[in-house]
């Protein structure tokens, strides 16, 4: 495993934004681990968090692309920290948007805050997670309705490796569904892998008895490989 991934699941450790224990997702669920980018809280961690989201964007995108979209609420940070990562560590230029739960009416009016997305932009989306993959089925109409755009992919920060709507993953169905890459900078086998026994922060996450309820979560929702 490449240095950099070992360096982000640590830092999602020390950040909080890895647990695990008993949650229930936005799909409904019941799953022993949980990601969640809202603990990513100080300027120090989402400059790094940007660097990594770059690096991902970058060995699977290049920075062939104009806009890099993060859909509210959790995208709006992700955006901004990711297209000043690619400008600083690649000197890619890309603008960054995200869309308003409202339109507004006055001011900078529209659904979306940011750069505009005008025809002929080439876009790539940023999310923290996808587990089923109902997210995306909000987000494209929202971009389609911006103009004649080309939606090159998705970028996540970790693949949960489950079914999306049938039986292959939701980063697979989403590629095959929509015609775009998906591309993650952890999958959770990796998580698993590098976690398994070790100690981090003084404590070992995942032991015997958490990765077989990890085990057996994947027997019911993992994705067929």
């Amino acid at each position: 495993m490449e240095q950099y991934k070992q360096e982000f699941i640590e830092f999602m450790v020390e950040c909080g934004v890895l647990q695990f224990g008993d949650f229930v997702t936005k799909s409904g669920r019941k799953t022993p681990f949980f990601i969640n980018t809202g603990f990513y809280r100080t300027g120090s961690q989402l400059r790094r968090l940007g660097e990594y989201y770059a690096k991902a964007i970058h060995e699977t995108f290049g920075a062939d692309f104009d806009v890099l979209f993060g859909p509210a609420y959790k995208g709006i940070p992700l955006t901004v920290a990711a297209t000043i990562a690619l400008s600083e560590e690649y000197g890619a230029d890309i603008r960054y948007t995200s869309n308003r739960k409202e339109v507004k009416d006055h001011g900078d009016k529209g659904i979306l805050l940011g750069s505009p997305v005008k025809d002929g932009d080439r876009v790539v989306i940023i999310e923290d997670v996808t587990t089923a993959g109902t997210s995306i089925q909000e987000t494209m109409p929202i971009l389609k309705a911006q103009g004649d755009v080309q939606v090159l992919g998705l970028v996540v920060s970790v693949d949960r490796m489950e079914r999306g709507q049938g039986t292959k993953g939701a980063l697979t169905e989403i590629a095959e569904n929509y015609g775009m890459k998906t591309t993650a900078i952890v999958t959770m086998e990796e998580v698993t892998e590098y976690l398994y026994g070790r100690e981090v922060g003084g404590k070992v996450l995942i032991d015997d008895r958490m990765k077989a309820a990890i085990d057996a979560y994947y027997e019911q929702y993992g994705a067929e490989r």
